[in-house]
């Protein structure tokens, strides 16, 4: 009996420890990121193409996951799940409204401010103006910069979001859909812009003047709370691509021209385009102040998010 007592007592011991060790959470495994490739996300394409993360992570016997996600609303879905823990690229306003919907999303760095490669683009010559998509169909991904600066384009002109019909569709289908004629206008952004261009398509309005986009890398908040030294391994590794971009630009460019499918020469207009960063500023969080409110008074938010509250201290360093 005693010895049968003390086997009872072992298992009791090791049956919650065994409960314990099978979370995701208490022993990192496999670290699952987004890649996003487009506007023209050199950084993280050179992350990927060369190996850079699995060769950090390599030592601690971490895999590394990569899921193609190029909408910041799925990313944040997936974060929501438990299935992703890093969005290698996302906008502000996907984070803002993830937030609003009770999900923990936080920005971890800064990414870039690509004004002029996102854009309202329509390949009917009559279409040149906001006021011309009065009535039109227009397709882009709905919560996003792009959703916002359709929303905040029309709003200047006197017009609101009800004065157009907004088809949800991810970027390669909105372009292909008003290329055919099956929509008015497109909401698009980098090597889709220009080669919608050299298909006959022009661009209504770009970003600037009406919003400044902001991509940002952001994780799960559970992730970043109980790994923060795998999260700061990742920027890491993102400012080490960083460097080797501007070090190496010439055979960069070539990466991502090739990754994208895209000539070198287009890939350098993307890059001029594209202003990196690594950080944020007290000005990116007084625009995304800004964001809120229109995004309040436009009805994208039902109520408003304090920006601070999904900004991790580490995306100011």
């Amino acid at each position: 009996m005693k010895k049968l007592y003390a086997i009872i007592t072992v298992m009791a011991l090791l049956v919650p420890a065994l409960y314990a060790g099978g979370s995701k959470e208490d022993s990192l495994k496999t670290i699952d990121v987004s890649y996003v490739k487009s506007p023209f996300n050199l950084p993280l394409i050179l992350m990927k193409e060369k190996g850079m993360l699995e060769e950090a992570f390599a030592d601690e016997g971490v895999k590394v996951a990569y899921h193609e996600i190029t909408s910041g609303a799925k990313q944040a879905e997936a974060m929501a799940a438990d299935s992703l823990d890093i969005g290698g690229v996302m906008n502000t306003t996907s984070v803002l409204l993830a937030r609003s919907a009770g999900n923990d999303v936080r920005i971890i760095a800064g990414f870039s401010r690509p004004v002029d490669v996102f854009a309202i683009v329509a390949m009917d010559p009559g279409i040149t103006s906001i006021a011309d998509l009065k009535g039109k169909k227009v397709g882009g991904p709905k919560g996003t910069v792009l959703h916002q600066l359709l929303a905040a384009a029309l709003d200047a002109k006197g017009y609101g979001m009800n004065d157009v019909d907004l088809l949800e569709m991810g970027l390669p289908q909105a372009s292909t859909a008003m290329l055919s004629g099956q929509i008015d206008a497109a909401l698009l952004a980098g090597s889709l812009l220009i080669q919608a261009q050299k298909s006959g398509a022009h661009v209504i309005t770009t970003a600037k003047g009406y919003v400044t986009p902001k991509l940002v890398i952001a994780a799960r908040g559970k992730f970043l709370d109980e790994h923060p030294e795998a999260v700061e391994r990742y920027l890491e590794v993102h400012r080490s691509a960083m460097a080797w971009m501007e070090a190496n630009l010439d055979e960069a460019l070539e990466i991502g021209a090739r990754e994208q499918g895209i000539s070198v020469e287009d890939a350098a207009k993307l890059y001029h385009w594209t202003q990196y960063i690594t950080a944020l500023t007290e000005e990116d969080v007084k625009t995304m102040e800004d964001d809120v409110t229109f995004m309040v008074e436009n009805g994208m938010l039902r109520e408003a998010v304090d920006p601070r509250s999904c900004i991790s201290d580490t995306a100011f360093e």
